[in-house]
């Protein structure tokens, strides 16, 4: 039996009891995850990022392990639900325009310690401004950097459109902005390389293409590196008590963390491994997070449709934004289908020794976007379910 069929043998029993459609995590792989994520970061502490996780009991569980600290969160909103739920290290990761919560956390001493929220531009801090309804209390503030790579001038950029802040002069310049400005403190600076931690390396039958994207990132590592040590130069000429610097993702850990001016990681994926984590040189991780979807039907044979299923994941459309049929292995969609709406049919040999009721897990091919099509999770250890904890969802959050 291959490990993967051992796998899907302990989940159709942990679960057997359970109708599908449903998600679980693998504490088992979730853990393991976790700390290859720790040996990876060498020392240097790793801020999870909640959108890759979307339950509070798992982001609880990771930060209780030697290694982590603090919450890279995606609104404000879910911000200030965090910090009220007793988490009190929350780096708000994108700029807002969400001007009630703004008032909440202008407002409330408790709040406005635990949360820092994320800037690239003075309107921002206008607009914060504007948000107040009198609230007094400071506003922690991060800067962005932007972290894409400007080739010929800056007619090749290669990168997320992020920021606007590219140079350590314009990163310094909003620092002073800040720094003048009442009722904000400069705490932090943020650089995500996407275009290093979020792109895979080794995409499966592209030998060519594959080739240029490790070209492309090691150029990438070297100018960002240079750069982003003289912006921390800059800033903290303005701004001595920086507390930190924030930079990395679960495809870059390694790498970051090897640059002095980074103080901490910025990580989430890479504990829950979806299927665009397959495609890297620099680590291997364990699928921890895997959906099931009940077989319906029986069209014929070496075909079975299951229920549902058609759970793309966001980015630029295209096949690798959709969920990966997992085990029993061998499956395969139907080309002129796909994952559907209400019912997805699948191909394959393995299909014929399939019962109608039975399971068909899938990967995702991202991380926390599982968790906005599911209430709850089902926390397996060995061949049991031992505990079922709410994702945000099942608390009644839905932040986006």
């Amino acid at each position: 039996m291959t490990a993967r069929a051992a796998d899907r043998a302990r989940y159709d029993r942990a679960t057997a009891h359970l109708d599908a459609p449903l998600a679980i995590v693998d504490l088992e792989a979730f853990d393991a995850n976790a700390d290859d994520l720790v040996r990876r970061a060498a020392g240097k502490p790793i801020r999870v990022a909640s959108k890759s996780v979307r339950c509070r009991a798992l982001l609880e569980r990771v930060l209780a392990r030697d290694g982590f600290a603090g919450i890279m969160s995606f609104t404000l909103a879910e911000s200030l639900w965090l910090a009220r739920s007793g988490f009190d290290d929350v780096l708000l990761a994108y700029p807002s325009a969400d001007r009630a919560a703004f008032a909440e956390l202008a407002g409330d001493p408790k709040l406005a310690a635990a949360v820092t929220v994320m800037v690239d531009d003075p309107a921002q801090l206008d607009l914060i401004d504007a948000s107040r309804d009198g609230g007094r209390e400071v506003v922690r503030v991060c800067l962005e950097l932007d972290t894409s790579l400007k080739l010929l001038g800056g007619r090749i950029r290669v990168g997320a459109r992020r920021s606007p802040l590219h140079s350590p002069a314009q990163v310094a310049d909003l620092a002073r902005t800040v720094a003048r400005r009442p009722g904000f403190e400069v705490v932090g600076i943020m650089a995500y390389e996407g275009h290093v931690a979020g792109v895979g390396d080794a995409i499966a039958g592209r030998p060519l293409r594959s080739r240029a994207v490790r070209l492309m990132q090691a150029a990438a590592k070297r100018e960002l590196a240079e750069r982003r040590a003289a912006v921390v130069r800059a800033v903290r000429a303005v701004v001595p008590g920086l507390e930190f610097v924030n930079g990395g993702g679960t495809g870059s850990v390694q790498h970051t963390a090897a640059e002095d001016a980074v103080t901490e990681i910025g990580a989430g994926s890479g504990l829950y491994v979806p299927r665009l984590f397959d495609n890297y040189t620099s680590f291997r991780g364990r699928p921890a997070a895997l959906f099931a979807q009940p077989v319906v039907r029986r069209p014929g044979v070496g075909v079975v449709t299951v229920l549902g299923g058609g759970y793309p994941a966001s980015g630029a459309p295209g096949r690798d934004r959709l969920p990966v049929p997992y085990l029993p292995e061998g499956l395969r969609y139907d080309p002129q289908e796909g994952a559907g709406e209400v019912q997805t049919p699948l191909l394959g040999s393995p299909a014929d020794d399939l019962l109608v009721g039975d399971k068909v897990w899938f990967r995702h091919a991202k991380a926390g976007e599982l968790c906005e099509r599911f209430d709850v999770l089902h926390l397996v250890e060995g061949d049991a379910v031992t505990a079922t904890v709410p994702t945000y969802r099942g608390e009644g959050r839905t932040f986006l």
